[in-house]
């Protein structure tokens, strides 16, 4: 999240005067301005104007909304436009839309290839990276699938990570279709399915098909036909998504590298790529992630000796944090812990629902007994275990941040121990803090830690091996396909453009060819052409821990709450009278500390004895509340230069309702004779003042003056 500027402007505060100036105007008019009665309240001795008050609020609400827009829904008013228009355009042109993925660092990936009446989905992921309070992560918003819903035939997908299968259990229930992939792919998008918390519409069902790479298999969908490509990345089953369009050949590379010696022996497949190429390729949309880097990402095969390294001279129990998904890093553990007679432990979700689909499709090749429940490892010698976990991106609530804080329930890390992260911080998520505060906090503990990144420090070989491409394979996906056009997708709009760069500089594409594209443009392709045409509603849907949505609106009061805390009056008006029966209560949250700020409280109330008796009986109780919300408002940042959210209770007690209470109580008191038994006045205030506490009870909750 970027950081906000600090609108509240401490020290700059008016000069004092203002007030004093209107007191003798009114003064002058026998208290009136005008001939006309005062329209509100204002603050004894104020040194603020009631406009600057209302400033800083609306300064406080408009940051807490560029908060809340950085992961916006799409604009209800282009939303309305577009259902009414419903973006009908028959001619014979292909359509390329992108839904999420053409922004930030590449999430919530979601591209739609769409020809006149049929459309198919490339990929449908969530974004992990949002860092809101209560939101647990972002799809893709889907406002104008609305309006194509009767053309959508399929959903294609590269690969089984979260950024590119995570939207599917929200998404593909409002919009069916069938969802197409590879073994593994399928396989992790049918165990998310069955992990999702939320029930499924009735009558739903999901239907996969699953597609063989290897073989080149053809399926013809609608008037599309739909090929995967094996190519390398750091999950079992990637692909490449070759669509034949009438209009001419898409594809889409998916995340991927050219590893030429991976683990599992799966390289990619240059030779179909160069095929298709040679055969004619419309448009090339490929990941971009890192496009900035130079050279080529190194094998994964060269980081298998560092594991075998550190296990043999770990003085003690070894602990190692990697993507749950990466399969052939926790087969190359599971070769370095048999070589030296370790059992392995694991832990972690999301990493046992991977383990558990690589095995059902025999692609992890695991020796029996090798793996030990992580209840054993207590009870096991230190040069005998090895743990694999999530955590090392440092998430707070991972597995190794439990371990090593003393809250999980089996193992708790200790002196000695060896930490290995095998990752980097993900690009764009600002991961790098957490990481640094949880390797301070393992070798305070006396933990040996070794990381990627500080290897010639540590001690010891490479630990990760990125997934993604550098500058030397872009160039020779680009060259291998030779496409007419190119679209760089999957990243920020930086690694974009340097894609683009990458791609003039191998002379296969002109730079008019190459189109950097944002979320919800609409590109068109003729066999010949390529043209921006309009706009899509786009944004994001905000999910929060249970898997339901979250509103907007919600998540700009909780980024008010959070940056400026909550101040809520309680009022308890007798309506005949119209004076208060008890000294207001006063509860705050996130702003300050009511112990040590007595004198503001006091004031406070001061204030509100004051507004009751000025304005209640004058005005409508709706109009009081809105009196009474600004003028706290002003009050409070005119003492504090801060502008909490102000939510005023006003309680009126009498009237019709208590007369019906005070009856029923009247009645109740009758004597044994059935006569009845007159109150003396001590009675009744005694009891009137029962029904006030209770009520305030109702109200509160608990101690008003207790933050």
């Amino acid at each position: 999240m970027e950081n906000k500027p600090d609108n509240k402007q401490k020290g700059n505060r008016p000069k004092r005067g203002g007030r004093q100036n209107t007191a003798n105007n009114k003064a002058s008019n026998g208290g009136r301005r005008n001939n006309q009665p005062q329209a509100g309240l204002s603050v004894n001795g104020a040194s603020v104007s009631r406009g600057a008050a209302v400033r800083a609020q609306k300064r406080s609400q408009a940051d807490a909304q560029r908060v809340a827009n950085q992961y916006a829904a799409a604009n209800p008013q282009a939303a309305k436009e577009t259902r009414r228009a419903n973006f009908i355009d028959d001619s014979p042109r292909l359509k390329v839309i992108g839904l999420g993925g053409f922004d930030g660092g590449g999430s919530k990936n979601m591209v739609l290839i769409e020809y006149m009446n049929d459309a198919v989905i490339i990929d449908c992921g969530n974004d992990l990276g949002v860092d809101l309070p209560g939101v647990n992560y972002g799809i893709a918003d889907t406002t104008y699938l609305e309006s194509i819903r009767h053309k959508l035939r399929a959903y294609i997908i590269t690969h089984g990570h979260l950024d590119h299968i995570g939207g599917l259990p929200h998404i593909v229930p409002r919009f069916p279709a069938p969802v197409y992939g590879s073994r593994f792919t399928i396989g992790m998008i049918e165990k998310i399915f069955e992990n999702f918390g939320l029930p499924m519409p009735d009558g739903f069902e999901l239907q996969t098909i699953v597609m063989n790479e290897e073989t080149h298999e053809r399926l013809k969908v609608g008037p599309f036909f739909v090929e995967l490509v094996r190519i390398t990345h750091s999950i079992p089953g990637s692909t490449c998504v070759v669509l034949d369009t009438p209009a001419g050949r898409i594809i889409n590379t998916g995340d991927f590298r050219l590893d030429p010696n991976p683990l599992d022996h799966e390289r990619s497949d240059t030779e179909r790529l160069k095929e298709l190429g040679n055969e004619g390729v419309l448009l090339l949309m490929s990941d971009s992630t890192t496009s900035d880097r130079p050279g080529r990402t190194p094998s994964e095969s060269t980081i298998e000796p560092t594991f075998v390294d550190l296990f043999g001279r770990a003085p003690g129990r070894v602990f190692i944090a990697l993507f749950s998904s990466n399969i052939n890093r926790i087969q190359m553990l599971v070769n370095a812990a048999t070589q030296h007679g370790r059992k392995i432990a694991m832990d972690g979700r999301s990493m046992m629902s991977t383990l558990e689909v690589a095995v059902k499709l025999g692609m992890i090749r695991i020796p029996k007994g090798t793996f030990v429940p992580i209840a054993n490892v207590p009870n096991m010698k230190d040069d005998e275990i090895v743990v694999i976990s999530t955590g090392a991106q440092g998430e707070p609530s991972s597995a190794l941040q439990r371990m090593a804080s003393g809250d999980h329930k089996y193992v708790k890390l200790k002196s000695q121990d060896t930490v290995i992260l095998s990752s980097t911080p993900i690009p764009e998520t600002g991961n790098d803090k957490l990481i640094g505060d949880m390797v301070d906090n393992l070798m305070k503990m006396g933990v040996h830690v070794f990381r990627h990144d500080h290897r010639e420090v540590d001690g010891c070989g490479p630990l990760h091996v990125s997934g993604h491409a550098s500058m030397d394979e872009y160039a020779e996906m680009i060259e291998m396909t030779k496409p007419k056009f190119f679209m760089p997708i999957y990243g920020a709009y930086r690694s974009k453009h340097y894609h683009i760069e990458t791609a003039v500089r191998t002379g296969v594409v002109s730079r008019k060819n190459c189109l950097n594209a944002g979320n919800g443009q609409v590109v068109a392709f003729t066999p010949d052409t390529m043209e921006v045409i309009g706009e899509v509603p786009h944004g994001t849907i905000l999910v929060d821990q249970t898997g339901a949505l979250v509103n907007s609106v919600v998540v700009k009061d909780r980024v008010l709450l959070a940056e400026e805390g909550l101040v809520a009056v309680v009022l308890t008006v007798d309506k005949k009278g119209g004076v208060l029966l008890t000294s207001p209560d006063i509860i705050s949250r996130g702003f300050i500390y009511m112990r040590d700020n007595e004198e503001l409280m006091n004031g406070l109330r001061i204030e509100l004895r004051r507004a009751v008796a000025q304005r209640f009986k004058r005005i409508d109780l709706d109009r009081f509340k809105v009196e009474l919300k600004d003028h706290i408002t002003h009050y409070l940042f005119e003492q504090t230069q801060r502008s909490p959210i102000v939510i005023p209770v006003v309680n009126v007690v009498g009237g019709k309702g208590e007369a019906k209470t005070a009856q029923t109580v009247h009645t109740a008191n009758q004597n044994a004779t059935g006569e009845q038994a007159e109150k003396t006045p001590e009675q009744v205030a005694a009891e009137q003042q029962q029904r006030f506490q209770r009520m305030r009870e109702r109200l509160l909750g608990q101690d008003a003056r207790v933050d």
